[in-house]
């Protein structure tokens, strides 16, 4: 890191359940509904350039998200995001990187700027890219977050489940997030309400599984290989799930590994988005 550049971790987010809440306003505009950080995430960092660009481990790469809150400030920059997380299987990694700027690019280029002002530019920013509707809000919040509200800090209410837990997590391909929501998501929204009256009543860990379970499975969601996987683990007796947008099973504790699958390992993360030491 160079001594005018900035840094920032984002953790990753896997979304349980969700509903689609359209508004005019992008920083209106989300999702309600409820999922898991991770300590498995994203470290952006910023510095000045002439002409923004941005590099995803090491490769060039185009996350509208990102130069969207470049705009937003009104800043030029070179982006450089890390993770080790899969990218475009569910783990809300554009917008960990749209969060990430706009915490770092603020520090770098003293924006004089809030956090709950940052997080609803990059929230919006997602929300226009057609790339995200809740993961910025989430991984702002940290732990295992419920978005009551849809929207940026100002509109969107949140609450969490009080729950610590390691986390495995199995990716068995991409799903492209936009594709979906510029479908029909009546249907969809309808039962992520459902789900999220369920898990309100009940915030435990093991209700926000049972209840992203049924999301998938009502709302048409969930692929065979996906099933299978999430089969073989509750027959283990463990707890798993599909993960919202994406191919890719996760499972509390140890749930994929005892069912014999080779599965990446982490847990939930405590605290949201931050900036690291210079």
């Amino acid at each position: 890191m160079t001594d005018d550049s900035s840094r920032a971790f984002v953790p990753g987010h896997v979304t349980g359940f969700f509903s689609v809440h359209e508004a005019d306003d992008p920083e209106k505009a989300g999702s309600r509904g409820a999922g898991l950080t991770l300590s498995d995430g994203v470290t952006v960092e910023v510095e000045p350039a002439v002409e923004t660009s941005m590099q995803l481990n090491d490769e060039p790469a185009a996350v509208e998200a990102v130069t969207r809150v470049l705009s937003a400030l009104g800043v030029e920059a070179r982006v450089r995001a890390t993770t080790d997380l899969p990218v475009g299987a569910g783990f809300g990694v554009s917008g960990a990187a749209a969060l990430g700027t706009a915490l770092a690019a603020n520090r770098t280029f003293d924006c004089g700027r809030s956090e709950n002002e940052l997080v609803a530019i990059a929230h919006a920013a997602e929300v226009e890219s057609g790339t995200g509707l809740g993961d910025v809000v989430a991984q702002a919040r940290g732990g295992v977050p419920i978005r009551l509200d849809p929207g940026a800090p100002e509109y969107g209410r949140m609450d969490g489940v009080p729950a610590w837990t390691r986390i495995e997590y199995l990716t068995l391909g991409e799903r492209s997030t936009s594709a979906v929501l510029s479908g029909n998501t009546d249907r969809l929204s309808e039962v992520g309400v459902d789900k999220l009256v369920r898990l309100v009543e009940e915030p435990t860990l093991p209700t926000l599984m049972e209840t992203s379970r049924e999301f998938a499975r009502e709302a048409d969601l969930l692929t065979p290989e996906v099933e299978s996987v999430v089969g073989d683990v509750l027959a283990e007796g463990g707890e798993a799930s599909m993960a919202m947008l994406g191919e890719t099973v996760f499972a509390l504790g140890n749930g994929l590994s005892r069912a014999g699958y080779d599965a990446e390992t982490c847990e939930t993360y405590p605290a949201g988005a931050r900036l690291e030491m210079p």
